[in-house]
């Protein structure tokens, strides 16, 4: 029999939500975000609906709701960016799932338009929430972030020794892409609401492509545009110093942000929290050339993460102090933004030693996201209600969360073979859709 919304429903769905790809401790505040987010009945839905993409027909199954009514509520809950619904080209349907934390319920509430809004209430308890997601995710080494910094373009110098790939660069990314949507800036909304924000930069300004942009378009959650349209909003995003960082996959990125030092909640997991891995750098980093460097300081002024400095030359004695910058490489993230700023050209982008390859795929990135956080037994026993995946979900649970298992499993001999075993389950489960977005 189905349990109808209870007081411990909020609970539920916390777990729900932690039990996705970011992990969300459970507190007070993030009890007040969930309620102030999902009536009793939308948690109670989420709660027991599939942890990944379904049908309404099997959510109307694992949730004991009729499905025109289901239909309704889940049309709603997307509507608020709560769920997330795709496009299923293979049984021409669209397909259900909850939103993470991020990127998800927190962009994507702070997104919405309109009146009659709780936006300042929201701003103020997601702010106040960070500080404990920061070290969920983040504090034992964990290397699989959402996004990646991708650098300026006009500061790469391609030559014979510095190769530029496709997915490094915002044009390819705008080019591959069919659909195209503009949004809020989640973060600066946030800042502006709680009056946090010190920059210049517009709120309006988020990226958002493919399936991405056609999720918020359909439910009003940012505004459609052309490709032209897309590269004038970058170009903007370039005079204002604005990092980009795109979602992070190789193939096909959802979205790029374009972050500024002041508002970015990822750049300062990294630069005020620093959890190196908040943000995946770029694979390039910044350098000066002594010789046309003026100490002009507009470098330090320009970089989000208070890597460039003014040293002098020479500190012996007697000696004149001439300042020159320094870049500190280990807090780089490789964004160009000091580069473009430069009048003289003295900084310049250079390859790093070790270059990152993102997860080719949405899919891919969730499944190695899920794992390192320990969440992988859901992506792969779904259904919440079932006694049978319960216990499927507890036992491979505990084995997966063995720290040689999970390194093992993420390390460069066997991620490719991991990934190629999950893509052949999905593909025998007939959910082969999935792995190709």
């Amino acid at each position: 029999m189905r349990k109808g919304p209870g007081r411990d429903i909020y609970r539920r769905l916390g777990e729900k939500i932690d039990g996705l790809t970011a992990r969300t401790p459970w507190n007070e505040t993030f009890h007040a975000i969930l309620k102030e987010l999902y009536t009793p009945e939308e948690a109670d839905i989420v709660a027991r609906m599939p942890f990944t993409l379904s049908s309404v027909e099997r959510i109307s199954k694992t949730t004991g709701v009729e499905e025109v009514r289901l239909r309704n509520i889940l049309e709603g809950l997307c509507s608020k960016g709560l769920v997330l619904d795709i496009w299923n080209e293979r049984d021409n349907r669209y397909c259900y799932m909850p939103c993470p934390l991020v990127i998800g319920i927190f962009e994507f509430t702070m997104m919405r338009t309109g009146s009659g809004l709780g936006t300042k209430r929201w701003a103020e308890l997601f702010h106040d929430y960070f500080s404990s997601v920061f070290p969920a995710n983040f504090s034992k080494g964990e290397k699989a972030s959402i996004l990646r910094v991708i650098p300026v373009e006009e500061t790469i110098r391609v030559d014979a020794g510095t190769e530029f790939l496709d997915f490094e660069k915002a044009t390819s990314i705008i080019e591959d892409s069919k659909r195209y949507a503009i949004g809020l800036c989640s973060c600066r909304n946030e800042k502006l609401h709680i009056g946090k924000k010190e920059c210049d930069a517009p709120v309006e300004g988020c990226s958002m492509f493919g399936i991405g942009a056609d999720y918020m378009i359909r439910h009003g959650l940012a505004r459609e545009v052309s490709k032209s349209e897309m590269f004038d909003n970058f170009a903007r995003s370039k005079e204002h110093g604005l990092v980009l960082c795109a979602y992070n996959t190789k193939s096909s990125p959802i979205a790029v942000c374009h972050c500024c030092k002041c508002c970015c909640n990822y750049l300062s997991g990294l630069g005020t929290f620093g959890y190196t891995n908040a943000v995946i750098t770029s694979n390039f980093m910044a350098t000066v050339d002594e010789g046309l460097c003026t100490g002009c300081g507009k470098c330090i002024k320009a970089c989000p993460m208070n890597a460039a400095s003014l040293l002098p030359l020479d500190d012996s004695p007697g000696a004149k102090k001439k300042k020159k910058a320094r870049v500190n490489r280990n807090i780089c993230i490789g964004c160009g933004v000091c580069s473009m700023k430069c009048p003289s050209q003295a900084v310049r982008m250079v390859r790093r030693e070790k270059r990152t390859i993102p997860p080719e795929t949405l899919f891919e990135a969730t499944l190695l996201a899920a794992l390192e956080r320990g969440n992988l037994q859901n992506q792969l026993f779904d259904n919440p209600q079932s006694v049978t995946q319960e216990f499927m979900r507890t036992f491979v649970g505990a084995f997966l969360r063995l720290e040689p298992v999970k390194k093992a499993l993420l390390s460069d001999m066997l991620r490719s073979s991991f990934l190629s075993f999950m893509k052949k389950g999905a593909a025998l489960q007939g959910k082969g859709w999935i792995t190709e977005l």
